[in-house]
Parts: C-alpha cells; structure tokens; sequence
C-alpha cells in the first residue's frame, strides 16, 4: 500500500471556525502532509478569498471541502474519531499524544474513513462533540503558554500522522484479518445510542434520575466493543424487544 492510501481515509473536520484565514492555513498544513479530506462544521465564512489567500496552494481542498450542519453529520461514514482539545480535566475518553493518535488513525483507516476533529478557535471542542469521538488528542504544550493556533494544532497531528504512515510503509505490517462484517459507522452508533436511551427511558430505568453521565460510560463501554453492522443490528433488535415487551406490559395494566 503506497503512503498516498495510507493517507487517503483520514479526514480533518473544524467545527465553528470564526476566521476563514485559519481555514486556509489549515488546508495548507494538511497538503504539505499529504492529507486531502477537510471536513467543515458551521464555519462563519466560507467560501471566503481571505481562506484562499491563507491555502498557499491548497485552493484544491477548500473546492472539495464539504459543508455539513454537525459532527455527527460530518463523521457519519467513519468508523473511528479522535478529538483534539487542551483539556486534561473531565475527560471521559482514552486520552491521546499526537503520536499515539496518529497510530491509532492510521491503524483504524484500514477499515474505513476516519476523522480528526478541531473545535473552534476560542472554545474548542464542546462536551457534545467530545462524546461523538473515540478518543481525545492533547498536544503536550507549555504549561505557562499553552495556546496553540488552529492551523499550527492541524499541522502539528498532521505531521505526526505523516511521520507514523511513513513508517508504516517502510515496514508494511500484515494486514488486518477480514471480518464477517463491515465495521459500524458512526452515524450507525450514534443511531444505537439514541435507540438505548429510548429504550431504558421506556422500561423506566432512569427513574427520573439524571443520566447523561451514565449514557457516556454507556458511549465509552459499547465504543471499546468495536462492534461490526451486524452487531449493532442485533443490539437494536433487542432494544426494539424490550420496548415491545414495555409497551406490552403497560397496555395490559392500563385495560
């Protein structure tokens, strides 16, 4: 496999960008890496010359950069996403170097598109769009000055994962065995997590309490399941039971 297919999968989605001058520059720093797939979310201004100006040569991916209204949107078709955010705190995912991040990118786009995510210049990545990914990346900076901009974040795991597909290549690993099944999307888990929580709310699991922290841990368990479409059929053909069986139950209580 040449170094351009290893690299071929990885998409690089930015959510939120306030300034089209950091989309250009990201543009440009993936192209001297040789990624290709740019991926935005709600950027304020885009199409936009000044993006341009800033891609240095990259006018290539901004033409081919897709616009979508979500993350969950813009991962829909990959099987694995990793986050990059400054925040070592209230992290609920496996928590990344760039180095470790770009082998387990390259590793997970053996089968299928994958994605690495960048929040907004100010904020970044927000819980929401934190629990959509599988693992979260965090550039070890300066502790004094920590701030990284936008473009400089892309560049930094952008090289990181040039570096790790270059290695590959030069030792060309065996291949993954085949499975039965393809991998579930995300847009595919994302649709279990949302049938889970109906489900449990139907047959009154929460009780009323809160449950967001118990629907993550549930993110987190069935994320580490590297589960294939299959099994993701077969997890909502049960949840689909026990709503059956709930709804069952409360009609004959209700007669």
């Amino acid at each position: 496999m040449s170094l351009r297919e290893f690299l071929l999968p990885i998409r690089v989605v930015l959510i939120d960008t306030a300034l089209p001058e950091n989309i250009g520059a990201a543009a440009r720093a993936m192209k001297t890496m040789g990624l290709s797939d740019l991926a935005l979310v709600r950027p304020k201004l885009f199409p936009d010359q000044r993006a341009n100006a800033l891609a240095a040569g990259a006018d290539d991916l901004l033409e081919r950069a897709q616009i979508y209204d979500s993350l969950t949107d813009a991962i829909a078709d990959c099987v694995y996403a990793a986050g990059c955010t400054a925040r070592l705190r209230d992290i609920s995912l496996p928590l990344l170097e760039p180095g470790e991040a770009a082998q387990s990118l390259l590793t997970e786009a053996r089968r299928g598109p994958v994605a690495l995510v960048f929040g907004a210049e100010r904020t970044g990545l927000t819980n929401e769009d934190l629990s959509r990914c599988d693992a979260a990346v965090h550039i070890p900076t300066e502790a004094e000055f920590s701030s990284l901009n936008l473009a400089q974040a892309v560049q930094v795991l952008s090289f990181c994962i040039r570096s790790a597909a270059l290695t590959i290549t030069e030792v060309m690993p065996l291949p993954l065995a085949e499975r039965d099944d393809p991998p579930a999307t995300i847009e595919q888990m994302e649709r279990m997590f949302e049938h889970f929580e109906q489900a449990l709310a139907e047959i009154d699991f929460f009780k009323g309490r809160p449950y967001g922290h118990l629907m993550q841990r549930i993110r987190r368990m069935l994320h580490r399941a590297d589960l294939d479409t299959r099994e993701v059929m077969i997890f909502r053909g049960i949840l689909a039971d026990a709503q059956r069986m709930a709804r069952l139950a409360e009609s004959r209580i209700n007669k």
